[in-house]
């Protein structure tokens, strides 16, 4: 028997309703991806036999969602599946569920997903909320564990949600790239205006009306600012619904199945590592050790260089997380980076938008035979990252997969120092806007001993100079967790 994994099924879906009250539920967009992945392969019969379900949490209710979706395909008793919160996850079960085919664990695999974040959105503008029952249950198996990510520190100075600490690391790269806020938006504006060229050829995109790199960066009407420097076309669209299925077999099912070699794409290999957990931690704000060696390692289980890939899926939920991927990648960022037009304008389904680009690798696999494609995940504030390589061609080697947390480990970190009071000097920053008015800024510092402590700006002069100046390396007071010059 042929244990080799192979993709043989993909499919995406989307939803788009006037009145938010018409819509089908997550659970609906992933029985309907699961059976348009099995159409895609050409078989039905393949779907039942799946003897594993595995879906990626989202933000809805359902305690064990794999059981209903097995369910409402009929495939009887199977295992089931879920994970973690994370960007990371859906490459990182695509690895597992590859040794798992390999390891003969099992013969034909489910991988679905889906979020309503439109139907969600429309719900609260109409004053309401969605109601979607839990049926209940407990996934025989669940991928990851629940790890906190949001310091003690940082808490307390409210940065918590990845619309402030994404903006913090841009501007720790701008600083350490020398350049200042208008270049740095302008090359930033043109990177996801290519994001966007590629959304407009993807047909399972979002928003297919392609966008300028002036609109971009220009702040004004749908595009208000969010964060310096991130107005609203730069941020992630979670406001989407979405769904998509994946199906992994063996290549002895694939030819039991009648599934044509045509439909194959294989994974090559996989590795999986995640930077610190606190970004308190992390010794500079604008680099991934956990890239760097994950890639690198991926690359090399491939027998692969940066320069030889075809096509890349780098994470897309802010630029910064693009701009340091492919630094530490080694890529050439006047390429393009994106197979589907990223979380902006592919559309960006919270944990389980890496999908939607592994779908789309496998349809662009299939129509450009022989190429050699990477797909990259990122989950919490640029921390957890899991790699895959795909191609038509079948490997040199069985699917390999590498986990290289302890090279990571041992690279330097730093420490933070709680309820800090006393000189410090500025490493990074951010500035929330509510509505068109910079509001807060959130700092981070380091000590004179070079330890990190961070801030908050709320005086209107001081905000604004946030916004106005690059005031990285400037010299500050922390009292209290508030800043002052």
């Amino acid at each position: 028997m042929t244990r080799t994994p192979v993709l043989v099924g993909v499919a995406q879906n989307e939803q788009r309703v006037t009145d938010w009250q018409d819509h089908k539920e997550p659970l609906a967009l992933m029985i309907e991806a699961s059976r348009a992945a099995a159409e895609d392969a050409g078989s039905t019969a393949l779907l039942d036999a799946a003897t594993s379900v595995r879906v990626i949490r989202g933000r809805w209710p359902y305690s064990n969602p794999a059981a209903q979706v097995a369910e409402g395909l009929g495939l009887g008793n199977v295992e089931t599946c879920g994970s973690q919160f994370g960007g990371n996850f859906v490459q990182t079960l695509l690895n597992a569920s590859a040794l798992d085919i390999q390891a003969g664990n099992h013969d034909v695999i489910l991988i679905t997903g889906a979020e309503c974040g439109a139907t969600q959105a429309k719900a609260r503008r109409a004053g309401d909320k969605v109601r979607w029952e839990d049926p209940g249950g407990t996934p025989d198996r669940v991928f990851g564990a629940e790890v906190p990510m949001a310091h003690p520190e940082e808490i307390a100075c409210q940065i918590m949600a990845p619309i402030q600490m994404y903006p913090i690391f841009e501007n720790a790269l701008r600083h350490h790239l020398g350049e200042d806020q208008e270049s740095h938006m302008q090359r930033v504006s043109e990177l996801w205006a290519g994001f966007s060229a590629v959304a407009a050829d993807n047909p399972s995109a979002w928003l297919r009306e392609p966008k300028s790199a002036e609109e971009i960066r220009t702040v004004g009407g749908a595009n208000r600012p969010v964060s310096l420097q991130y107005p609203k076309f730069m941020n992630s669209n979670n406001n989407v619904d979405q769904g998509a299925a994946l199906i992994l077999c063996s290549t002895d099912a694939a030819r039991r199945f009648g599934i044509p070699e045509d439909r194959w794409v294989y994974p090559w290999a996989g590795t999986d590592g995640h930077d610190t957990y606190y970004v308190s931690n992390r010794d500079n704000l604008y680099s991934s050790p956990a890239i760097r060696f994950a890639a690198e390692r991926c690359l090399e289980l491939a027998d692969l260089t940066p320069e030889t890939l075809d096509h890349v899926d780098l994470y897309s939920c802010f630029p910064v997380a693009v701009q340091v991927a492919a630094r530490e990648i080694g890529l050439d960022q006047s390429r393009p980076l994106t197979v589907t037009g990223g979380l902006t304008f592919a559309g960006g389904p919270l944990n389980n938008y890496v999908m939607h680009s592994i779908a789309r690798t496998v349809e662009l696999s299939r129509a450009q035979p022989g190429t050699r494609n990477l797909v990259t995940a990122n989950g919490g504030y640029l921390t957890k990252h899991a790699f895959g390589i795909y191609s038509s061609e079948p490997p040199a080697a069985p699917f390999q997969h590498d986990d290289v947390q302890a090279r990571i480990d041992a690279e330097p970190t730093r420490e933070v120092v709680e309820g800090y009071a006393g000189p410090a000097t500025i490493e990074s920053y951010t500035v929330m806007y509510a509505g068109t008015e910079p509001q807060i800024g959130h700092l981070a510092c380091t000590t004179p001993d070079g330890a990190r402590a961070w801030g908050n700006a709320t005086d209107p002069e001081i905000v604004g100079q946030l916004v106005s100046d690059s005031l990285h390396g400037q010299e500050v007071r922390i009292s209290d967790r508030v800043i002052s010059f």
